[in-house]
C-alpha cells in the first residue's frame, strides 16, 4: 500500500485540493446535499411515506382533494391518494432516469466522439454529418417523436432521450480528441508503436473526462425536465405510477382550486434541477484549469 501510495501521490494530492475547492463553493455543496438528501428519500421512500398504499398508487375515493391538513401534510389529489406520499414515491423515477440516461450517453456518445477526433478524415466526416442530423432538431422535441413511435412508457422515454442526446457528447469529445491527438504524449505513444484504440482508451478519453463529468452534471438535471415533461405529455411513466411529471399533468385540470396536486410535485422537480445545477457549477471551477489560482 505505501508503493501505491509514492506511486500516486500527486494524483492524490490533486484529489484532495480538488475536494478543498468544492467544498469551499457553499451552494455546491448545498446542491449535493439536497441530492444526497433526494437519494436518501427515495431509498427508504417505503417506511417514511406516510400513507405507502396511496404512494404506490391505491386510491381513497372517501377523502379526494382534501387541501393540506395535519393528516395530509401536502393534502390530496383527485383520488384521495395523499400527496407527500406520492412525492416521496415520485422521487426514485426522476432519479433513477436521469443516472441511467446519463450514462448511457455518455457510454455511447464519448467513445464514438474519441474514435472519430483521433482518426480524423472520411470517418469524423460521416459521424459529424450524422450528429448534425441529430442537432439540427430540439432534443426534446426530437425525443417526443421516438418515444411516440416506441410507444408511451419510462423505458422507451428513456430510450429516446438517449437516442436524441447522444450526439452532443459525441461533438464535445471530438473536439477535444482533435485537440489531445497532436500534444507530444501521444505522438511518444505512436513512436513507441502503442496501437491506436490503446491510445483513445488510455490518452485521449481520460484527458476528455474534466468538461464530460461538468456537463454529465448539467445533464442530469435537465434529463430530469425531460422525463418530466414526457410523463406530463403522456409519453412516459403511465398511471398509478407516482412520478413527479404525471402528478403536475393530473393536478392541471385542478390547478386554480386545488393547487396543492401538481405545485409540490412542480416544486421538487425544480429543487432537485437546481441542486444539480449547482453542484455542475462547482465542479466546473474545480476541473477548469483557468479558475485555479
Amino acid at each position: 500500500m505505501s508503493d501505491w501510495r509514492v506511486r500516486h501521490q500527486s494524483s492524490l494530492d490533486e484529489a484532495r485540493y480538488n475536494v478543498r475547492i468544492f467544498f469551499k463553493d457553499k451552494l455546491a455543496v448545498i446542491g449535493l446535499a439536497i441530492i444526497v438528501f433526494t437519494i436518501v428519500v427515495a431509498i427508504i421512500g417505503p417506511w417514511i411515506a406516510p400513507y405507502p398504499a396511496q404512494g404506490r398508487g391505491d386510491s381513497n375515493l372517501t377523502e379526494r382533494l382534501q387541501a393540506p391538513s395535519a393528516r395530509h401534510l401536502l393534502g390530496t389529489d383527485n383520488y384521495g391518494r395523499d400527496v407527500l406520499s406520492r412525492v416521496i414515491y415520485g422521487a426514485r423515477i426522476p432519479l433513477i432516469i436521469s443516472f441511467v440516461v446519463t450514462a448511457a450517453i455518455v457510454l455511447i456518445g464519448v467513445p464514438i466522439g474519441g474514435i472519430a477526433g483521433y482518426f480524423g478524415g472520411r470517418l469524423d466526416e460521416v459521424v459529424m454529418r450524422i450528429c448534425d442530423v441529430f442537432l439540427a432538431f430540439p432534443s426534446l422535441i426530437l425525443a417526443i417523436v421516438f418515444v411516440a413511435f416506441l410507444g408511451p412508457s419510462i423505458r422507451n422515454a428513456m430510450i429516446a432521450i438517449v437516442i436524441s442526446w447522444w450526439p452532443w457528447y459525441t461533438r464535445l469529445v471530438r473536439g477535444m480528441a482533435v485537440s489531445l491527438r497532436e500534444r507530444p504524449y501521444v505522438e511518444a505513444a505512436k513512436t513507441m508503436g502503442v496501437g491506436d484504440f490503446h491510445i483513445i482508451a488510455r490518452h485521449i478519453l481520460p484527458n476528455s473526462f474534466g468538461p464530460v463529468i461538468v456537463q454529465m452534471t448539467l445533464d442530469i438535471g435537465t434529463v430530469i425536465l425531460a422525463a418530466a415533461g414526457l410523463s406530463f405529455i403522456g409519453l412516459g411513466a403511465q398511471p398509478p405510477v407516482a412520478d413527479w411529471g404525471l402528478m403536475i399533468s393530473e393536478g392541471r385540470a385542478y390547478i386554480l382550486d386545488q393547487w396543492w396536486i401538481g405545485a409540490f410535485a412542480g416544486l421538487a422537480i425544480l429543487i432537485l434541477v437546481l441542486a444539480f445545477n449547482l453542484v455542475g457549477d462547482g465542479l466546473r471551477d474545480v476541473l477548469d484549469p483557468r479558475s485555479k489560482r
